[in-house]
């Protein structure tokens, strides 16, 4: 096996990591969301890491040759993009009042 392919696999796995990772700040961000009203535009984050999560895994499947969609990885980054804007913009509205 050359090194390419094991550092490769690695960071494949490492991808995967932090897709778990980003579903477990998700998952808190979430709680913490409900009880504090001016951190709504962390909900929008939460999407956003959640599609960071999709990404990751996609990603991976592409790496092993179990699933290919170039258009699908653009769509979701430009989506990732989008609602960071977006959350960007609602938290300097409530920073601003």
């Amino acid at each position: 096996m050359s090194t390419y392919l094991y550092i490769y696999g690695t960071l494949q796995i490492a991808n995967l990591f932090l897709a778990l990772v980003a579903a477990v700040m998700a998952i808190s961000l979430f709680h913490i969301s409900h009880q504090r009203s001016h951190l709504k535009p962390w909900k929008v984050l939460i999407i956003a890491l959640l599609l960071f999560m999709a990404l990751e895994v996609i990603g991976a499947l592409r790496s092993f040759g179990i699933y290919t969609s170039p258009f699908l990885t653009h769509v979701i980054t430009s989506a990732i993009i989008a609602l960071l804007v977006v959350t960007l913009v609602m938290q300097i509205r409530i920073g601003e009042e």
